[in-house]
């Protein structure tokens, strides 16, 4: 039975002092996690916590990890529990934050980028903006960024392309997924991620917007014909700490807990990369496919004039509309370093 987090007085990271074989004090950390049936979650961050962390530190650094839908929590408030203290540290999808503060989509706009080494440098160019807007006002520090395969188009019919998703119920979860469908004449229906597949299932939406693989493991084949390769981001996600539980933490916790974050990014990278790379396989029935399910989806391939509308449309709705939502100062700012470094400029509001 899903275990429920209740709101309630921060405990913290609890302290006690003794040295271990490193001479690091005994610390116990409360993390709530990403969705459990993502491979991000699997693969990655459930044995970062219970594995990698306890095993690097010699016992002495442990943590007691829930995935979000375990916990029962919403992810849109993931970081509002976050500032409260409710956990010491969350991972969480940064755009869906962005209904309290635009800039937490900023680099990972709706088709912004194509591959995921300019997905990842649009998201360095852009991590001391949302480090800052967290420390300054969510009582949180950002540690790492990582993602997910990118996020495509999962349809209960077999679908022709684009056109054919205009006037189609599609599930998104955020602001920007809105501005894109809004270019293409489709409605847009925010979603939890674990309400999708019964919502296919019941026609309530026409197709849903998830990674390529996040789709495969959590059974979306089971309620879909087709899947149409049009990328819509990446569902970045970053690591965050209550600012709390890190002031009060030993110094040499702190170092220890930003070397592992860094080697942790680059882990989360490397299985985007091969997640990505098995998804076609694993959703066609093919070999490789060690990180997901192996199903029979009709890929539709996104033709090249499609891809040319899509390219417009993120130059065009998707940067206009979040320019719109940031403010002037905001995109000012985006355009002097995720768009220098993607050689795109968002329009002043």
């Amino acid at each position: 039975m899903p275990r429920k987090l209740t709101l309630g007085l921060a405990l913290g990271a609890t302290v006690a002092f003794g040295a271990s074989a490193q001479d690091l004090p005994k610390t116990q950390f409360k993390v709530v996690g990403l969705n459990s049936p993502t491979v991000a979650s699997s693969v990655d961050e459930l044995p970062f916590w219970r594995e990698t962390i306890p095993k690097a530190s010699k016992g002495a650094i442990t943590a007691d990890i829930t995935p979000l839908d375990q916990a029962g929590i919403d992810d849109k408030t993931m970081l509002r529990l976050l500032k409260l203290g409710v956990m010491d540290f969350a991972s969480m999808d940064i755009s869906k934050m962005a209904g309290d503060d635009p800039r937490f989509e900023g680099c990972d706009l709706a088709g912004l980028t194509l591959d995921a080494d300019k997905a990842r440098a649009a998201c360095d160019a852009w991590r001391g903006v949302i480090d800052r807007q967290m420390q300054k006002n969510w009582n949180a520090k950002l540690l790492a960024f990582g993602g997910n395969p990118p996020q495509v188009f999962w349809c209960r019919s077999v679908i022709g392309g684009l056109d054919d998703l205009k006037g189609k119920k599609i599930r998104v979860f955020n602001n920007t997924m809105r501005d894109f469908l809004g270019g293409v004449g489709a409605t847009a229906v925010s979603m939890a991620f674990a309400e999708v597949v019964p919502a296919l299932n019941n026609g309530v939406v026409d197709c849903g917007v998830t990674g390529s693989l996040s789709g495969n493991t959590a059974g979306w084949p089971e309620v879909t014909k087709s899947l149409y390769p049009m990328s819509l981001g990446w569902s970045i996600n970053v690591v965050a700490v209550n600012l709390g539980t890190w002031k009060r933490l030993d110094p040499k916790v702190q170092t220890f807990m930003l070397e592992q974050m860094k080697a942790y990014e680059d882990k989360m990278w490397a299985t985007l990369k091969k997640a990505a790379s098995e998804a076609d396989n694993c959703n066609t029935g093919k070999q490789p496919c060690t990180m997901g399910k192996p199903a029979n989806i009709t890929i539709v391939p996104v033709k090249p004039a499609e891809a040319e509308t899509h390219k417009k449309l993120v130059e065009g709705a998707v940067l206009a509309g979040w320019a719109k939502r940031c403010g002037k100062e905001c995109v000012a700012e985006w355009n002097d370093t995720v768009g220098k470094a993607l050689g795109l400029k968002a329009p002043t509001p």
